[in-house]
């Protein structure tokens, strides 16, 4: 068997060799330039690293065994990968024929501009608009060992303090698992009020086990739309702590629902984020590739 070892940032040959003790398998560095050169690619990195590999791993259609190394790790959690152990025991059922792989969605952004329009950017995780977004985009300045140990947290609470409402408005079309997400449907307004945040969901968390989608699966072809209205600074510093256990959909100002597609609109452009990771900027269409990835579980 021939395996392809994908090594984040920070990760070395250190973190492959307890993978490389079966001795059946044949190793190459890096992505492999076609489907043939390969029979599973194994990941080390967290969803950053995934997210930046994700068009190649759709377009190769291998089996994916994530290695969870990186700042956040939620995909991995997501696929029952709490630990680099679980990962081993998961890669060594692999090795012994178990065929312990499924098959999962995938979040697709589409928009964010004229160059960008036709370009399909996949996230597996969450994508964000607001407040989410402007955390993630202080937390990626923070160092490397900071982001993985509260990072994202830590990067919250002056964000908090000067994050205002925006209007946004998400159209939304939930279609049948039997059509496309490229044919036209009518669309109903799913939210249209002054918003801190809104979060496109294909898994139950982010931000390092945040379960800002409770009820999210990652085979049912929809996206979980998490919106939190306007509130003041206080009352969100409140809200924080109970998304860790998803009693924020209790809320009043937290609105929940699933829809196969949605369209993003803000007044004016603001940055969308996936995975952590910037993307493009508002208006934007989010929708599902079903059954888009094969991942070792």
């Amino acid at each position: 068997m021939r395996a392809a070892a994908i090594l984040g940032l920070g990760c070395s040959a250190k973190n492959l060799a307890p993978f490389q003790q079966e001795r059946s398998v044949e190793w190459l560095l890096g992505m492999p330039p076609a489907s043939d050169a390969a029979d599973v690619i194994v990941l080390f990195g967290g969803d950053g690293t995934i997210h930046r590999h994700l068009g190649q791993l759709v377009d190769l259609g291998l089996p994916v065994l994530v290695v969870p190394v990186g700042s956040g790790n939620d995909f991995a959690r997501a696929l029952g990968m709490r630990n680099v152990r679980d990962s081993l025991m998961a890669w060594r059922r692999f090795c012994s024929g178990a065929g312990n792989v499924r098959m999962v969605d995938l979040g697709v952004i589409s928009g964010g501009g004229e160059a960008s329009a036709s370009v399909a950017h996949y996230f597996c995780c969450v994508a964000g608009v607001g407040l989410d977004a402007e955390v993630a985009r202080r937390a990626n300045r923070l160092p490397r060992w900071l982001r993985g140990h509260g990072g994202y947290a830590f990067s919250l609470v002056p964000a908090i303090l000067q994050f205002v409402p925006f209007p946004l408005r998400i159209l939304a079309a939930k279609l049948t698992h039997k059509e496309s997400v490229d044919q036209r449907a009518e669309w109903a307004i799913g939210s249209d009020q002054p918003t801190i945040l809104a979060a496109f969901a294909n898994t139950s968390t982010y931000g390092g086990g945040m379960q800002i989608a409770p009820l999210a699966k990652m085979d049912d072809g929809l996206l979980d739309v998490c919106v939190v209205g306007g509130m003041d600074a206080f009352k969100l510093f409140c809200l924080f702590p109970t998304v860790y256990s998803g009693r924020h959909l209790k809320i009043r100002e937290v609105k929940y629902f699933q829809a196969a597609r949605v369209g993003v609109e803000t007044e004016h452009p603001m940055d969308v984020y996936a995975d952590g990771e910037f993307v493009c900027r508002t208006p934007v269409e989010m929708g599902v590739r079903s059954s888009a990835l094969r991942v070792v579980t």
